[in-house]
């Protein structure tokens, strides 16, 4: 059959467009029904290091949200070469399972922020944030000097994680479901998954890493340091075996 044939005639045309589009709709499909989950399972010594946000964290992806970083940074590293080469490991699905809404993106006006996290120091964010062309020359990234003049509002953090829970983020307001997350994530990381302590460990976390540099109070960029300090730092992939996630895929 002559390709003129299949422009020129309406049926053969749309019979053709559906039976391409049902090849790869299959495609995508029925592997879906020969695997147990699409969820990679990243765990060490039985501990799961993928974990909730914290209540700072928490806040700061509130921020990064508000400020519309999503619109010209991605998060989602793709399994290709030249991604691994330029930004690391692609990204897991993991890595994703308790974000409301994800923050994939899909557009690259600035670099990939999956891995950003400990990639550069506190004080190189805070500049890079208030003036981005400090220190990156050719930066078109508008400045965002109120962050650091800004109190951070977290009265309502409690509210903010309860929400968060409602749609399946496992922080714990009970006993039970405490015990559970120490078991799930390890102590350390429990108590701060923990809603009736959601300000004093808001408060313990800003304080003690002092992310903006002044311990005088703490500001809207404590918070979205927190969060962007924390991007892709919780799966150590030199503790897995290579080609260990690609069967989950």
């Amino acid at each position: 059959m002559k390709h003129e044939t299949i422009e020129t005639n309406a049926a053969w045309l749309i019979v053709l467009v559906f039976i391409v589009i049902s090849i790869g709709g299959l495609a995508e499909i029925v592997p879906l029904y020969f695997i147990d989950d699409t969820v990679e399972d990243v765990k060490v010594d039985g501990i799961e290091t993928v974990r909730p946000y914290s209540p700072l964290e928490v806040r700061g992806r509130d921020i990064y949200m508000r400020e519309g970083c999503y619109l010209c940074h991605s998060q989602m590293i793709r399994p290709f070469r030249d991604e691994a080469l330029r930004y690391g490991h692609y990204s897991l699905a993991a890595e994703s399972k308790f974000d409301h809404p994800f923050q994939w993106g899909s557009k690259r006006t600035g670099p990939d922020l999956a891995r950003v996290g400990k990639k550069y120091s506190n004080q190189w964010h805070v500049e890079h944030l208030t003036a981005p062309r400090s220190v990156v020359k050719e930066s078109i990234m508008p400045n965002y000097p109120w962050l650091l003049k800004t109190d951070l509002e977290y009265k309502d953090i409690a509210e903010r994680m309860k929400a968060l829970k409602m749609v399946g983020v496992p922080y714990s307001e009970t006993k039970a479901e405490y015990e559970a997350n120490v078991k799930r994530f390890g102590k350390d990381v429990a108590k701060f998954l923990d809603v009736n302590q959601a300000e004093n460990n808001l408060m313990a976390q800003a304080l003690a890493n002092n992310y903006d540099g002044n311990k005088s109070n703490i500001t809207e960029m404590d918070a979205l340091v927190a969060y962007l300090q924390v991007l892709g730092t919780m799966v150590d992939f030199s503790k897995f075996e290579d080609g260990y996630f690609s069967t989950f895929r």
